[in-house]
């Protein structure tokens, strides 16, 4: 590009201001190529053009440059803050940019309400109520959602869901909820749960515990021994929360940011701890143009993640950054608080850093395996179903059987390592009519997430149905019924000619249907996990009709009892052999007496 079209860089340096700014090159086509602040523009942008040592990335940049704009700003720190909304809007390719640019959620409390609702909550932070966090992952939001249920049982259905109850959900019958959508709690009452979320959720845990043992006390002093038990249990479980989530020598807000490098490929590790309390780490996989070091690295990360966010009010970083300072001041000035940067750690500090670095190399290497094939599957599915984050859990339902005999719903699961086989489950469907795969989906699906209500095991991120939009529906059914939040049900069929690469995915609430590419890996995943799915369905589904039908042969025959029938089993090892086996040869096992032989082989054989 440099031989067909030559820049001149001499005009546009001559008027360059020294003052800061923010400087922006074009390509031939006019696609921003790259954007950077400077705090002086003139000195920062001719270094460029000069004749001498530049690295392969300011060379190959330099060689497509055909136009440059510039923008003066008062301070540094306000060239930061415009470089960073620059970079956001135009993504330019020798910039070190995130794949994930979302914002952090939240647990938002919906205090104006008279009984208020518990939720998930991403996005700008409008309206009346209270936010709590940033939280590194929807996951741990999730997380932190579930175990506030089991402890204070305040509602999280969606206002819809609670203006049209006419009697108590699920949530009610298991003790996550005092229904109060049909009166049967006072607002009084109510509001005390209310209370404890939220000092639990601004870091007054230990207070929280404390004033839950003064009425514990007082209860059982008055007698009321059942209400002393339910605070006890309350307690119980609250220290349980405060063991799992609490950091040795924490306070305030602080993320902890760990960068590792290698071979071009970088990696971030975000721990965050907020009120002594480890809400958990996330990890970023940033786009970085040749050579970049981990320094340029953290300082894109930081002004990409943070400015126009929430950030804490202190972070620890792995490595010390050149224009610290500016970047203290431009995130402070966005975020209307002090914001400390700090590299130079020690004693408790640094093994938080130790921690971090740690996950990050091993986030790097499992990175560069074979496993990073699987990432890619997984970024392509996000991109595919629009998601806000990279998925962490699949999980895939289908069903099996012969004509309606001996019905088996299968799930299986697949992570960002690969299938998750201690996770893999098995239903027995009955009660449901003969070949009525909706409600036998139905049935396994609601039995699988009441688990979920009741606290067990780990929510999925998608759920994948195999099926049309029969078995979809079943899926919002149920979720909607038992008020599962943060799941995506997304049904995978095949296409009319039936042949792999022409599936249709249908997603919970959209109108259109994906197709994508027969290259796709994404596609391949899902592809991979309902193949699974089938696979683990029919096994059981056989296994179930092949015990079946031995049982029903033998158990039809009279005086034939369990202990008889499985000495038969044992000494023939199976129905076949019992069927080839001769009345003599039956009579010889222990038990089955010349008359129940011929009665056996009469009706094997009959």
């Amino acid at each position: 590009m440099s031989e067909t079209n030559v820049f001149d860089p001499d005009p546009v340096l001559k008027t360059l201001p020294t003052g800061p700014g923010v400087y922006r090159m074009f390509d031939a086509d006019g696609t921003v190529i790259y954007v950077g602040k400077a705090r002086n523009l003139k000195r920062r942008v001719s270094s460029y053009f000069r004749k001498g040592a530049h690295n392969a990335k300011t060379q190959a940049l330099v060689g497509q440059v055909a136009d440059l704009q510039v923008t003066v700003t008062h301070t540094e720190a306000e060239a930061l803050i415009l470089e960073n909304n620059l970079i956001k809007e135009h993504r330019p390719r020798y910039n070190v940019l995130l794949r994930d640019d979302k914002s952090y959620p939240f647990i938002y409390l919906s205090t104006q309400q008279d009984f208020p609702r518990l939720g998930f909550h991403r996005g700008q932070r409008r309206g009346e109520g209270r936010h709590f966090g940033p939280f590194p992952s929807s996951g741990a939001v999730r997380e932190t959602l579930n175990h506030l249920q089991k402890v204070f049982p305040v509602r999280q259905c969606r206002d819809s869901f609670y203006r049209h109850r006419t009697r108590p959900c699920l949530q009610y019958q298991i003790g996550r909820c005092t229904a109060p959508c049909v009166g049967y709690i006072s607002e009084n009452e109510y509001a005390k749960d209310v209370r404890h979320v939220e000092m639990f959720l601004s870091g007054q845990s230990s207070e929280v515990v404390d004033e839950l043992v003064r009425r514990m006390e007082a209860a059982a002093e008055a007698q009321d021994f059942e209400l002393a038990a339910r605070l006890r249990d309350r307690i119980t479980s609250l220290r349980r929360i405060q063991e799992r989530q609490y950091v040795s020598g924490a306070k305030g807000d602080v993320d902890v940011i760990a960068c590792r490098l290698r071979e071009n490929i970088a990696c971030v590790q975000v721990f965050v701890i907020r009120d002594g309390q480890n809400l958990g780490n996330q990890t970023w996989f940033p786009r970085t143009p040749p050579e970049t070091t981990p320094e340029e690295v953290l300082y894109a990360f930081i002004a990409r993640h943070y400015l126009g966010e929430s950030p804490p009010g202190e972070l620890l970083i792995s490595h010390e950054l050149t224009d610290g300072e500016v970047l203290e001041e431009a995130m402070s000035k966005d975020a209307g608080h002090r914001v400390g940067i700090a590299s130079r750690l020690r004693g408790e500090r640094r093994r938080w850093m130790e921690m971090a670095q740690r996950n990050a190399d091993h986030a790097l290497s499992a990175r560069m395996s074979g496993e990073a094939l699987m990432e890619r599957r997984f970024e392509d599915i996000q991109q595919a179903l629009s998601l806000e984050e990279i998925p962490e859990r699949i999980e895939c339902f289908d069903i099996s059987h012969t004509r309606g005999e001996a019905t088996v719903a299968s799930c299986v699961v697949m992570g960002r390592e690969g299938p998750i086989k201690d996770d893999y489950r098995r239903f027995n469907i009955e009660d449901v009519t003969a070949g009525d795969d909706y409600a036998a989906m139905h049935q396994a699906l609601e039995r699988r997430f009441k688990r979920l209500s009741d606290g067990e095991g780990t929510p999925p991120d998608v759920l994948l149905i195999d099926g049309g939009q029969g078995q979809l529906r079943q899926a919002e059914t149920v979720l909607e019924d038992l008020q599962i939040e943060g799941v995506l049900p997304v049904g995978i069929s095949k296409g009319p000619r039936r042949k792999p690469g022409e599936e249709v995915l249908l997603v919970s609430g959209r109108a259109d249907e994906i197709r994508l590419a027969p290259e796709s890996p994404g596609l391949h995943l899902l592809q991979q996990v309902r193949d699974e799915a089938h696979r683990f369905a029919i096994t059981g589904h056989r296994n179930r009709r092949g015990k079946a039908r031995q049982q029903s042969s033998l158990e039809e025959i009279p005086g034939l009892g369990a202990k008889r029938r499985q000495a038969l089993m044992k000494q023939f090892g199976g129905l076949k052999g019992i069927k080839r086996a001769g009345v003599e040869d039956l009579s010889s096992v222990q038990g089955i007496s010349t008359a129940l032989a011929e009665r056996i082989h009469g009706h094997l054989n009959g």
